[in-house]
């Protein structure tokens, strides 16, 4: 799919976030002149769509600021200065992903917590990938859930990748480590790796991605080359908190954002940038291979908006 037809599905597949968010906000600036009262509407509508408490108070203090400096009164130069602060928030860090390592496969880490759609995210990868000419192989270290290894096999033939797995309950760190030798041995292009999904509070589960890491990297000394973490836009402040357990354990490179069409919450892209200062690389916005694209911060505002 285009980039534009990407773009058009976006705005329609934000309709929830737009409602409860922009819809909102909206409503609370179009008033004939704004007051305190106002910008307390504000902070309590944006704190609602998950946008994340300090994001939120920055906001409204710069808002405070532009009304203060330019007289503004108008709602849509209101609405235009909140764009730009959504804009500015989500833009630092590196957003890009370009899938090259130039001594030899280049390796991502998939991790995440139960359900949050990571094994699909990692088929879906695959199939872009490949779809872009390059040499694929999946290695499939979530040997804890009995249709994971399944679900990575059907991605493996859809996509044209190939698959390293062993059987249910085998050690995940011996499955990387044999998925990383034999993406070296074939000279593949990428070597994606799904980890079993874990609760973030549990800490022997947690200490085990560290393991498969340093497994990786016996293998393949500058490895893993992104370690991507797949979260659920649908759990919101629960999904901030399960990011930040993960930071703990992993040098987490990016943020994969699914399932951003079933949220009114979908602020919560805000809240993970500022407060973790982790750069949301990918966006979900539906069950097919193509309603998984980069992340783009102006792209995401415009359409959030339009």
């Amino acid at each position: 799919m285009s980039k534009t037809g990407f773009m058009n599905r976006l705005k329609s597949k934000l309709e929830k976030t737009r409602t409860n968010l922009v819809g909102n906000v909206k409503r609370a600036l179009g008033r004939p002149y704004i007051d305190e009262e106002a910008f307390t509407e504000l902070e309590e509508i944006l704190i609602g769509a998950d946008v994340g408490v300090s994001a939120t108070l920055q906001i409204i203090e710069d808002m405070r600021a532009a009304v203060k400096k330019d007289n503004l009164q108008d709602s849509e130069a209101l609405v235009a200065v909140l764009k730009e602060e959504l804009k500015a928030l989500l833009a630092p860090g590196d957003h890009t992903l370009n899938w090259v390592s130039d001594k030899g496969p280049h390796v991502t880490l998939i991790a995440g917590v139960n359900g949050s759609g990571k094994t699909t995210t990692t088929g879906k990868l695959a199939a872009k990938l490949t779809a872009e000419g390059k040499t694929v192989l999946l290695g499939g270290a979530d040997t804890f859930r009995a249709a994971a290894g399944e679900q990575l096999a059907i991605w493996s033939e859809r996509s044209g990748a190939g698959i390293v797995r062993h059987t249910e309950g085998a050690d995940p760190a011996s499955v990387a480590f044999d998925a990383a030798d034999a993406a070296v041995a074939r000279k593949v292009d990428n070597l994606l790796i799904d980890t079993a999904g874990r609760l973030h509070n549990k800490v022997n589960l947690m200490e085990e991605l560290n393991k498969i890491q340093r497994v990786i990297q016996r293998r393949i000394p500058d490895a893993p080359h992104e370690v991507l973490l797949v979260l659920d836009a649908t759990t919101g402040q629960n999904g901030l908190e399960q990011a930040r357990q993960f930071t703990q354990t992993l040098n987490v490179s990016g943020i994969i954002l699914t399932k951003l069409d079933g949220t009114a919450k979908g602020g919560m892209v805000v809240a993970i940038q500022r407060e973790l200062g982790i750069p949301i690389k990918m966006i979900g916005i539906g069950e097919g291979v193509d309603d998984l694209d980069i992340f783009d911060a102006d792209e995401f505002v415009e359409a959030l908006f339009s």
